[in-house]
């Protein structure tokens, strides 16, 4: 994982994506402040906004925060820019902070998300009858660690990316036990570990990213995610609870202060602009994850590789 740490070389970066740009006429030289998160990808997508936004003469600052904590500073103007919200864990807080009115969505990144438990292909040789959900009724202890044991281990994500595993699990009376990565690297370390072994392992993972296609595996098929399963525990498999489907899957949004288009319109357009896809993401964050390549790095070789497509977004 690669924090956002301002190194000489990346100030270095930043400087000469704006060169040239200073003299560009901007609403406000007051800094957007861009969120950034603990994933590689999103830190991609947030650092790719601001260098464009730098092009066009913006001031840029980024501004670590809380994946859904960051809705509070977001309706306040303490942060302006979130550049990805996504439909599979943060749909219900970002309809929220725009009903609050404190929150615009400015569209579609352009990216898609899928979020869900997934497993290598090698474990449907202990559990049959995956991917269907119910098998691991049957198997849980197949999933087993030293520490869980006999209750299955579901490796999920950093508490903080949300996702209501607990609930789903209670839910859907599996015998697993949540277990939570601390950071984004450490759930992919141990995914590698665990193939590399063929050891057991069932774990949170994600799309765009670049291990759904290094790995051989697939996603648990749960019950088909409708928005009743999240808000009436009649719904479902399990009358008596909510949360007994698997995860939505849906757009990844940019949401940002409702301020923002008041106090620099010029860069709201941009950010309505910005559309990047799935397997460019894939392909950045790959380089940044496993090739160990720095982000800021990453980013200006796509800038200038694909110059046409973000100068599009300024006009």
């Amino acid at each position: 994982m690669k924090k956002t740490v301002f190194t000489p070389v990346a100030l270095a970066l930043s400087a000469a994506l704006a060169a040239g740009a200073a003299s560009a006429e901007v609403e406000s030289n007051d800094p957007i402040k861009i969120t950034t998160h603990d994933w590689s990808g999103q830190i991609i997508s947030a650092t790719l906004m601001g260098e464009v936004l730098k092009k066009a003469g913006y001031n840029v600052e980024y501004v670590q925060a809380d994946y859904l904590a960051q809705f509070a500073g977001l309706k306040t103007g303490d942060l302006d820019l979130a550049m990805e919200i996504w439909a599979t864990t943060g749909q219900e807080a970002l309809d929220e902070a725009v009903a609050s009115g404190g929150v615009v969505n400015f569209g579609e990144s352009g990216m898609k998300a899928k979020e869900e438990w997934w497993y290598p292909s090698y474990m449907e040789e202990t559990c049959p009858g995956l991917p269907d959900w119910k098998a691991l009724r049957d198997c849980a202890e197949a999933f087993s660690t030293a520490e869980t044991a006999p209750k299955g281990r579901y490796l999920g994500g950093p508490v903080t990316w949300g996702g209501f595993d607990e609930e789903r699990v209670e839910a859907l009376e599996m015998d697993f036990e949540v277990v939570h990565a601390g950071t984004d690297a450490a759930l992919f370390a141990e995914l590698q570990s665990a193939y590399e072994r063929k050891a057991p392992i069932v774990l949170w993972l994600y799309s765009p990213h670049w291990a759904p296609e290094k790995y051989e595996g697939k996603y648990v098929e749960f019950p088909p995610y409708e928005s009743a399963c999240y808000t009436d525990p009649a719904w479902g498999e399990n009358p008596d609870a909510a949360y007994d489907c698997g995860k939505p899957t849906g757009p990844i949004w940019k949401a940002g202060w409702a301020g923002l288009e008041g106090k620099w319109p010029g860069a709201a357009k941009i950010i309505r602009a910005f559309h990047i896809e799935n397997p460019e993401m894939g392909e950045m964050i790959y380089k940044v994850d496993v090739d160990g390549a720095e982000i800021p790095a990453v980013v200006a070789e796509w800038m200038g590789a694909h110059e046409s497509v973000w100068q599009g977004w300024l006009k």
